[in-house]
């Protein structure tokens, strides 16, 4: 009997479905999250194969994921997200998830914002996984409370803190010199600057103007200006790490996506015990987005029905709660119920909620505009940050002469949203 139930357990399995995803959630916290849908999944007896791809805003993957789609051994589902959707469902490679989206009334249930980020031509290309709000300060609150600090709502009380943490031996502001680490500070400061209006000319709609505009000047001289409170040397180092830093004390603040939290809470740091997270000074309003997108890859669409049963799941609302609670970040759904999130959560749900002119798609993390545009931008910026002997108007000037250029190539298009 026992041999006979192992037999018929072995043809469920080989009967199982079988959907191998691309993606680059390969953190502790992002791993539990990621575990979250393949348990899901399973229970429709459909297997998640992974095929994850270390680094950092998904720098390695999407290099992969060229390849493979170039060699002809495409993945049945990809982390695509942002204006990278948008190129990959030019190509026409794409599974159009209309139907899902219709019955699961995803225009209706999910935040404008999230429901136009799915959409190309017309059709539906993505299901979203959740929303990181990227302009958010972490601070220990075990060191804040033993110096007597108050997080800063202000560059003016950032300055006042900084000085008072580095004179109580505590490095202020953790930090890497990764390149896209840096950038992602730097457009909070834009940001912070001259908010989300502003923001979006500059990044979105690649405005000559707002590139020569003083706000950018001064983004970039504070930008320089933060180095006097981040570890010393400063050196290239994944953002788990400079988590780490500021987890253990050592360092008493952290700029960083919300997937910070996802991380600190997967190290067992509870939510408004040991950190607290508030928006970046001068960004209390805004919010700074980044939106998790899953495509499925048409091929000879043999995997359709499991593809779209993926999509299903991973929108459906228990899905939702549970994987953006693991991760960080906030529900695509805006019935999401707020007394159940912690702190952070509901500050970037509140601040997602107040509608699209109080928020900015990062442009690191592909929500703004193309690739070869991004990659210019976050290439001029790191030279910028590091080189000493490099000054603000000098970098302003690049910035703006290599955006028109690539614009005139027929690149430099935002994706509007």
């Amino acid at each position: 009997m026992a041999w006979a139930l192992l037999g018929l357990s072995l043809m469920g399995a080989a009967r199982a479905e079988s959907l191998q995803v691309l993606h680059w959630l390969t953190s502790a916290s992002e791993r539990k999250a990621v575990n979250s849908l393949v348990t899901r999944l399973a229970a429709d007896n459909i297997e998640w194969r992974d095929a994850a791809i270390p680094g950092g805003a998904g720098v390695g993957a999407s290099k992969v994921m060229k390849s493979r789609v170039l060699a002809g051994n495409s993945p049945e589902a990809m982390q695509l997200i942002g204006f990278s959707l948008v190129e990959w469902a030019e190509l026409g490679l794409l599974l159009q998830l209309d139907g899902v989206a219709a019955s699961g009334n995803w225009g209706a249930q999910m935040y404008p914002t999230a429901w136009a980020q799915l959409q190309n031509r017309g059709h539906v290309m993505a299901a979203p996984l959740g929303i990181h709000r990227i302009n958010t300060l972490f601070y220990n609150r075990k060191v804040f409370n033993r110096l007597g600090l108050l997080p800063p709502k202000t560059w003016a009380e950032f300055e006042r803190v900084a000085a008072q943490l580095k004179q109580g031996g505590v490095t202020p502001l953790a930090q890497s010199a990764e390149a896209w680490q840096v950038a992602t500070l730097f457009e909070t400061l834009v940001l912070a600057e001259g908010g989300p209006a502003y923001y979006r000319e500059l990044f979105v709609q690649m405005s000559p103007a707002a590139f020569a505009d003083a706000r950018l000047l001064r983004a970039l001289t504070r930008l320089k200006s933060l180095k006097q409170w981040m570890p010393q040397p400063l050196r290239e180092r994944p953002w788990s790490e400079a988590a780490r830093q500021f987890a253990d004390g050592e360092a008493g603040m952290f700029i960083m996506g919300d997937w910070v939290k996802g991380e600190l809470n997967a190290w067992g740091i509870a939510t408004d015990d040991g950190f607290g997270c508030v928006a970046v000074p001068e960004t209390a309003n805004y919010h700074l987005y980044s939106i998790d997108t899953l495509a499925m890859f048409a091929a000879d669409y043999k995997h359709q029905a499991a593809q779209e049963k993926l999509a299903q799941v991973v929108t459906a609302a228990p899905a939702q709660f549970e994987y953006n609670q693991i991760k960080g970040s906030i529900s695509v759904l805006r019935g999401a119920d707020q007394s159940k999130m912690d702190s952070c959560a509901r500050a970037s749900a509140q601040a997602f909620g107040r509608g699209a002119a109080q928020q900015a798609p990062s442009f690191v993390h592909r929500m703004a505009t193309d690739e070869a545009s991004k990659d210019a931008i976050i290439a001029e910026v790191q030279r910028f940050f590091i080189g000493d002997q490099v000054s603000a108007a000098d970098t302003q000037r690049r910035i703006g002469a290599m955006v028109q250029a690539l614009t005139k190539q027929g690149k430099g298009r935002g994706n509007g949203t």
